[in-house]
């Protein structure tokens, strides 16, 4: 295989000349390794059926089953699916996924240390996942905004961004949220994690999931989590991704906080996800919690 390296600072390997259903164990090293230096790997120019991309998955480590049913494809639950495209005229997985800043599963004990992605079906217009090096902006966050997160614990739940499904119809809006609270409540991950492998500071929030700093009053915790979010979310942090037919992307969700662009209207789009355990803990705490992993199950 051929490796692209990016420029110092940059995210981003790609991968060429490679056929992932035929990884050895010695390439699966490397392209770990690749994760853990570079936070995202691009895999070009692959055609390959679920089968094949679970394979290649449990090479790279333990896929997940997403704890939400409603997400999975119908004969692999392990596959997380994102689609506006009905499959043999039923709803398929979950349209609009992912539209805001969030690190897959922050809102878990246990979040996801890796995510792969592989589209199946692009829009014709806008194609692209956006990035920030959540490592990359701890170095650079103002001596004033550190103050409020060195050593502190930040709140991150889920049911703020709750899809409705069919079986709510007739519920309450506050029943809705509280059922789905009680599946899913707030956790409490250190702001500042310690990466298991390159022993790197990560600033460990994101918009979508996180809620609060604990420790802080409501209005105080308003008022910063929003000046954290503006300087974290600045242009100049963020690394665009074009997707291309064929890429499979791997990435590293302690260090990296993502988005997806909109699908336009009348546009159709197809992706399949899976979460990966690397049998590391998700992160070891600065402020002294050593997280291990508790693999999820159906």
């Amino acid at each position: 295989m051929k490796i692209n390296r990016p420029s110092s600072e940059s995210i981003g390997a790609e991968v060429v000349d490679i056929d992932v259903v035929a990884v050895t164990e010695a390439q699966v090293d490397t392209i770990k390794q690749l994760v853990y230096d570079h936070k995202l790997v691009v895999f070009r120019n692959q055609n390959i059926n679920e089968d094949q991309y679970l394979e290649f998955a449990r090479k790279i480590g333990t896929p997940q089953i997403y704890p939400q049913d409603n997400y999975h494809h119908p004969d692999y639950p392990e596959i997380f699916v994102s689609s506006n495209v009905p499959k043999d005229g039923k709803k398929f997985g979950v349209r609009g996924t992912g539209r805001y800043w969030h690190t897959d599963c922050a809102f878990l004990d246990e979040p996801l240390p890796f995510t792969m992605l592989y589209p199946q079906v692009l829009p014709n217009s806008i194609r692209e996942t956006y990035y920030i090096d959540m490592q990359q902006v701890y170095k650079k966050l103002p001596a004033n905004l550190k103050s409020f997160v060195d050593g502190k614990y930040m709140v991150h739940e889920a049911k703020w961004r709750y899809k409705v499904q069919e079986w709510d119809i007739d519920k309450a809006i506050i029943d809705i949220m509280n059922e789905f609270e009680k599946k899913f409540p707030p956790v409490k991950h250190p702001a500042i994690i310690t990466h298991p492998v390159t022993d790197e500071k990560i600033l460990y929030m994101n918009q979508g999931f996180t809620t609060g700093i604990v420790g802080l009053d409501y209005e105080t915790n308003q008022k910063i989590l929003q000046e954290l979010f503006s300087f974290i979310e600045r242009d100049e942090h963020i690394h665009t991704h074009v997707w291309k037919d064929g890429d499979i992307l791997l990435w590293e969700n302690r260090t990296l906080n993502h988005k997806a662009s909109a699908v336009p209207e009348g546009e159709t789009s197809v992706s399949y996800r899976i979460g990966i355990y690397d049998g590391l803990p998700f992160y070891v705490s600065s402020v002294g919690v050593n997280k291990q992993p508790e693999i999820l199950t159906k």
